[in-house]
């Protein structure tokens, strides 16, 4: 998803220079969302493998990260 990147930035120096045509804007409004959609679901992975911990090293994860993680499994 990352490769994409750099058409977005092409696609946004054409849109701030020249503007851009229906088609061209259609295709940065499909790379941005499918862009989000990685990272985000990249920030999901992330949070789903965290454990909290108190200052005494009790666990304290809330639930709805608890059960998120066991559905992963």
């Amino acid at each position: 998803m990352i490769n994409n990147l750099g058409r977005i930035n092409e696609l946004a120096k054409k849109q701030r220079e020249e503007g851009l045509t229906n088609a061209e804007r259609v295709e940065q409004q499909v790379l941005r969302e499918d862009y989000l959609r990685a990272i985000r679901g990249q920030v999901l992975d992330t949070f789903s493998g965290i454990t909290v911990l108190d200052p005494l090293g009790n666990d304290v994860t809330p639930d709805k990260l608890r059960k998120e993680k066991e559905t992963d499994l």
